[in-house]
């Protein structure tokens, strides 16, 4: 089975998690909610198809 170039190995996906963490803890509680919105719009850019990005985004909302 070959790996998709697109996705994350377990230690990428550990070392997003701790980027992610940091850059939520430097922006601060009052700012968390407009860093993630600009994060998802440069991510939702670079990706480029609405259809991918609705589908990531209905997978994020399940189970919050």
């Amino acid at each position: 089975m070959t790996r998709n170039p697109n996705t994350s190995s377990l230690a990428d996906t550990e070392a997003i998690y701790d980027l992610l963490a940091e850059a939520i803890d430097q922006a601060g509680p009052g700012k968390t909610e407009l860093f993630l919105t600009k994060l998802a719009l440069l991510q939702s850019h670079a990706i480029g198809h609405v259809p991918s990005v609705q589908q990531y985004v209905n997978t994020a909302l399940q189970d919050l």
